[in-house]
């Protein structure tokens, strides 16, 4: 008997410390996955060590760990309520705030605002931000005119603020989605919206009918330059065939007046030549002799039983008469 309770009390003891042995390595060991820092807390304080992703031990009971997302991270703000400058009361669905905490600012942005952090630093900062944004403009301008623009007005906000309060948290992009409006003021927007459609494509189908009259105008002024090229191209064809037919004439004008020239400076030569013979020629020797010449070939004989004393010898006299001079004939034996 005594020996079953022995080895009862044995088993027992083994038993616990193999519990206690698992408890121990169950609450030391933990793992931190990929894309986080482990922080850890002992008695409510920030230890000043980090670990890497992996399995790790620390002492049970007394320390905690947090993993501490390091990589880019998108936190959600939903149904954020939103009162304009004219009273109507809007909300945001969901606003996504992309972010990202460096490794080495962990250990600081946890002493500050708790491994939670983004509740402090981007979830309150957003919906203040928004009210700020909503009070100061109409419900026209944050719905319609500004939407587009609340996304980078919100990061600007956001990282202006981190910059000073924690550094080495960054916010990478915001996205807004459009807000909820009392159903018939949204009516009205919808309403707004398809008169502006309206208006838009009257405005774009005046644009291309003002398009259409623009290139048919500038086709007929095309046209109208090219006419006027032509014509202007034929005219001056027009005017250089004259001009041509000008310098030809001109040409041939020239060449016919120096011809004439040259035949009169010929002839003018050829009469100057021959004066200039004729007054080496015609000397009072050759006078004389071409006179006697001339009698010669004048000189008649007659014959017969009657000859009369005198008579008048008209081819005689006519030849006399171009030399100047009258002779009488040779048949008057007394020279009359």
């Amino acid at each position: 008997m005594p020996l079953r309770v022995s080895a009862l009390m044995e088993h027992i003891v083994i038993g616990s410390v193999l519990s206690t042995m698992f408890l121990i390595f169950q609450y030391s060991l933990h793992k931190i996955d990929e894309g986080h820092v482990g922080v850890y807390f002992r008695g409510g304080a920030l230890l000043p060590t980090t670990s890497q992703p992996g399995y790790h031990m620390m002492i049970p009971l007394l320390t905690t760990h947090k993993a501490v997302q390091v990589t880019l991270q998108t936190d959600e703000v939903k149904n954020v309520p939103c009162g304009t400058s004219g009273g109507v009361m809007i909300y945001f669905d969901r606003i996504e705030v992309v972010n990202h905490l460096k490794a080495e600012s962990v250990l600081d942005i946890v002493r500050n605002y708790t491994a939670d952090y983004d509740k402090t630093l981007i979830f309150n900062k957003v919906h203040h931000e928004l009210n700020q944004f909503c009070s100061s403009h109409t419900l026209h301008e944050v719905y319609i005119d500004l939407f587009d623009q609340i996304d980078e007005n919100l990061k600007q906000a956001l990282q202006k603020d981190l910059l000073e309060m924690a550094p080495g948290l960054t916010i990478q992009a915001v996205r807004v989605t459009k807000p909820k409006i009392p159903e018939a003021i949204r009516k009205n927007y919808e309403l707004m919206e398809g008169e502006k459609t309206q208006l838009l494509i009257a405005v774009q189908h005046q644009k291309v009918v003002e398009k259409d009259a623009e290139t048919e105008r500038k086709r007929a002024v095309i046209e109208a330059e090219k006419e006027a090229q032509i014509a202007r191209i034929q005219f001056d064809q027009k005017i250089m065939e004259k001009e041509s037919l000008q310098h030809i004439a001109q040409i041939e004008d020239e060449m016919h007046l120096a011809r004439q020239k040259s035949h009169t400076d010929a002839g003018f030569y050829k009469m100057q030549q021959e004066a200039k013979a004729n007054t080496l020629l015609h000397t009072p020797e050759y006078i004389e002799l071409k006179k006697y010449e001339a009698l010669a070939q004048n000189t008649k004989v007659y014959f017969g039983t009657e000859i009369p004393q005198s008579f008048l010898a008209t081819d005689y006299l006519a030849t006399l008469g171009k030399s100047g001079k009258v002779s009488h004939s040779n048949d008057d034996p007394r020279g009359r």
